[in-house]
């Protein structure tokens, strides 16, 4: 797996390429926390790239949205693959989380 963290008008962009599985996640969630550290308050997580992701990973994008709720931030998700995207599906995480088809369309909802 590969993390390319960007800035974008403030915004904390994480562009996720490969997996992100029980043994990818911990450093994901090491990224996202260190983010948060330092004051972020608005991330969009690209998932165009990502091939797959385990419920280890789901359990990094849930924890990370309850800390964001915490401090009145958001998540946005953007440009999953079909298959990833119905992961989240199944799992119930699109009823809580924002998801977008692009990553455009991601930066508009701040």
């Amino acid at each position: 797996m590969e993390i390319l963290e960007e800035q974008h008008s403030g915004v904390s962009v994480f562009k996720v390429k490969g997996r992100l599985d029980s043994k990818t996640s911990p450093e994901f969630e090491q990224t996202i926390v260190k983010a948060l550290k330092d004051g972020s308050q608005q991330m969009v997580f690209d998932f165009k790239d990502m091939d797959y992701i385990s419920s280890a990973g789901l359990r990094v994008i849930l924890k990370a949205t309850k800390d964001m709720k915490r401090s009145n931030g958001l998540i946005i998700l953007c440009g999953m693959q079909d298959y990833v995207k119905e992961i989240f599906e199944i799992a119930g995480f699109d009823t809580f989380l924002s998801i977008t088809e692009t990553f455009d369309d991601a930066l508009k909802k701040f």
